[in-house]
């Protein structure tokens, strides 16, 4: 029996990486995509390291052309799609007078548009191999609750939730399950990292403190870290998880619990 494939998009870096190499050790074979091809190759280099099964792609996933092309390929190359992981997201924080529109309008390309290619093109492959698959965004708590300076994030991730309830109701017929892990704040990640000195030009506070600060926000007193959204992934993707579809699930240590 050929093992089950699974695409991660956004799965050069960060904790794209972390899921791309969780995914392989569970026995799937890995499609990792990326803006940046060489991160995609590198990280299935190590997969296949360690006796897994990867290939690395190239693709912007606001191409509606690359994607298309990205995810024939995939197809081809490795077999059926059974799990498709949203990962990328890009994050820009202004207060609302200063957000230039280019920057809101990248926030929703990306974490938004992105996210409807990706997942309209796993769809028509599973329904066209009769796969009952799994449709699976890495969402925010900021898509529950409104983010201070940042409008663009927030709301792209708002979209994307709305999304993933319409996306999951198209396909209950199917058996193919969409769902949203909407993560609290992940300390380690590239992305918070890029956004430690507007955080502390926002909060007023320097930049060593902006790490303690949003872990006081918490009631477990800790980020999300990537083990977190793995474990959680993990659940979402199997058999286990059949009867569960167009739910937001949170992974905030407590912060968020509506």
């Amino acid at each position: 029996m050929n093992k089950k494939t699974a695409i991660i998009v956004g799965g050069g870096r960060s904790l794209g990486a972390y899921l791309s190499k969780h995914l392989a050790q569970n026995g799937y074979d890995v499609a990792v995509i990326d803006l940046d091809g060489e991160n995609a190759a590198s990280v299935a280099a190590e997969i296949n390291a360690e006796g897994g099964r990867a290939v690395g792609y190239r693709c912007d996933a606001t191409d509606e052309s690359a994607v298309i092309d990205t995810f024939a390929k995939i197809r081809a190359e490795l077999g059926n799609i059974y799990l498709m992981v949203y990962v990328a997201g890009i994050a820009k924080s202004r207060k609302i007078t200063d957000f230039e529109l280019s920057d809101f309008n990248l926030c929703v390309n990306v974490n938004l548009t992105g996210y409807f290619l990706c997942a309209r093109e796993a769809a028509r492959i599973m329904i066209a191999e009769g796969t009952r698959g799994r449709i699976i965004q890495i969402n925010s708590k900021s898509g529950k609750e409104g983010s201070k300076f940042n409008s663009g994030y927030s709301s792209s991730k708002f979209g994307g939730w709305g999304l993933t309830q319409s996306i999951a109701l198209d396909l209950a017929p199917h058996g193919i399950t969409v769902n949203a892990l909407m993560l609290g704040n992940l300390l380690n990640s590239d992305m918070f990292r890029s956004l430690v000195p507007s955080y502390a030009k926002k909060l007023g506070i320097p930049e060593e403190e902006v790490v303690p600060y949003y872990q006081a926000k918490t009631p477990m007193n800790r980020g999300c870290e990537f083990s977190d959204v793995a474990a959680v992934l993990t659940f979402y993707a199997s058999e286990g998880a059949s009867y569960c579809t167009g739910q937001a699930i949170n992974i905030t240590g407590g912060q968020v619990m509506h």
